[in-house]
């Protein structure tokens, strides 16, 4: 994952936590990727790829191998905002994949801010 991809990611699962006051982790990956849209609008997602320097065909691919592993089928829309949204998804699952969602919201944040 690349570096400013990451970065954002953690910003955003800190604010989620602050801004929802989660203390309970077990569905914090919903509400920071799944409960709402991460990037809306087509020219927004167009940027965030470019702003990230990550090209159409690799977020597309990665997004199609994810869902066909899981899934049996890509089933997400080929256009940059389902795109991007399921991309942020699937990096948000692996990001927090590294963290201990087991601790107190203190705890959580500091492991995520010197990681």
């Amino acid at each position: 994952m690349k570096t400013s991809i990451k970065n954002e990611l953690k910003t955003h699962i800190i604010e989620t936590i602050n801004d929802q006051q989660l203390d309970n982790f077990d569905e914090l990956h919903y509400h920071a990727f799944n409960e709402d849209y991460y990037i809306i609008g087509y020219y927004q997602a167009d940027q965030w790829l470019k702003q990230h320097d990550v090209s159409s065909f690799d977020a597309i691919n990665t997004v199609k191998e994810y869902e066909v592993s899981n899934f049996g089928e890509m089933t997400t829309d080929i256009n940059s905002e389902s795109i991007v949204n399921m991309y942020v998804y699937i990096l948000g699952e692996e990001l927090l994949s590294e963290f201990d969602l087991d601790q107190d919201a203190n705890e959580l944040i500091e492991e995520i801010e010197n990681s």
